[in-house]
């Protein structure tokens, strides 16, 4: 028996990284998937592999959520979780940075997670309930210089987050948003590239938890929250994070 027996979940950003770790994950424990992404060569061949359905998904046209919405729903008659999960990230320090690419991560990590909870619900509504996954960082917490977009977006999450609880609580629907630290994808090893005056080595030695994240230990808390184990759960935020934002490692 798995923890997600008998649920559909549609996960934005599947083809790659956190993504298709939640999508391999939530098979594993019983979950029929649809994968969103745009990347559409690697999505086909993560739902190939997993036995998934994928829909090409950009996270930012209304109509691609329509879409997306109605594949899971013709596929599997009905969508019990939807995992905001997709997401970009852009360097630049605010004075530098090309406005057009702040608002390009504003539109695909936070309205794109509205967009998600505003077409997601009305069918999880008709079916009684359900749970949203909405997936930030922790840089929704703390700010970091050249991450200004990103970390803006993040931000807003947790906003949209706790108003969707608020409103989608009474139908049944759950909404929490987790927010992973280091996290061994390409993302983040992008952001690790970008950072200056940083000692790798020593920045690491100074988390409780003295590592990055494997994908799958982000995944397992995200099928957690998917599933009816945690029923009394919402509006809620978990970092995992490897105890970065618990306090200075000194």
């Amino acid at each position: 028996m798995g923890r997600l027996d008998g649920k559909v979940a549609l996960i934005t950003g599947g083809a790659r990284g956190m993504g298709k770790s939640h999508a391999r994950h939530f098979v594993a424990e019983g979950a029929r998937v649809v994968i969103g992404d745009v990347l559409d060569d690697k999505g086909t061949a993560v739902a190939d592999g997993l036995g998934c359905v994928y829909v090409h998904h950009d996270v930012t046209s209304e109509a691609d959520w329509t879409a997306a919405i109605r594949a899971t729903l013709d596929a599997y008659g009905k969508i019990d979780v939807l995992v905001n999960n997709a997401g970009i990230l852009r360097h630049g320090p605010i004075a530098e940075m090309d406005p057009a690419e702040f608002r390009r991560v504003l539109d695909v990590n936070l309205v794109g997670c509205w967009l998600g909870v505003h077409f997601a619900a009305p069918p999880m509504i008709a079916a009684g309930g359900g749970s949203i996954v909405n997936v930030s960082s922790i840089e929704g917490f703390a700010g970091a210089a050249g991450l200004s977009a990103y970390s803006a977006s993040k931000f807003g999450v947790r906003g949209i987050t706790r108003s969707a609880a608020q409103e989608l609580g009474p139908s049944g629907i759950r909404v929490n948003s987790v927010h992973p630290g280091g996290v061994m994808t390409s993302m983040a090893i992008s952001a690790a590239e970008h950072l200056t005056g940083v000692d790798p080595a020593a920045f690491l030695k100074s988390l409780p938890i003295a590592r990055f994240a494997e994908p799958i230990e982000i995944s397992r808390l995200v099928a957690f929250l998917a599933s009816d184990e945690s029923s009394y759960t919402t509006g809620a935020e978990f970092l995992a994070d490897g105890g970065l934002l618990a306090g200075p490692g000194y």
